[in-house]
């Protein structure tokens, strides 16, 4: 299956509540994973909350992103699942 994110809500902080097309929802910091030149400006907060999901993950008006995979890996399961999405 090619993961993808559907979903995507801000929390607080650094963390993103994300909803995955295979029905897991992880809850992700990132607070420790913005290095880099394109991250900088994610560090403010007020940007970072500016995300939309393009092409199967979360991206920023900068072009910053990060894998899909990499998000899955990173999070932690929360209680809440949606049901999968199946590809036609």
């Amino acid at each position: 299956m090619f993961l993808e994110v559907i979903n995507a809500k801000y929390l607080n902080g650094y963390k993103v509540l994300l909803d995955f097309n295979d029905g897991v929802s992880k809850t992700v910091d990132l607070k420790n994973e913005l290095n880099g030149k394109i991250f900088e400006p994610l560090r403010d907060k007020n940007y970072f909350k500016t995300f939309s999901i393009k092409f199967n993950t979360i991206e920023w008006d900068n072009g910053a992103d990060f894998a899909p995979e990499y998000l899955y890996q990173i999070g932690i399961k929360t209680k809440k699942t949606t049901k999968p999405q199946h590809a036609i």
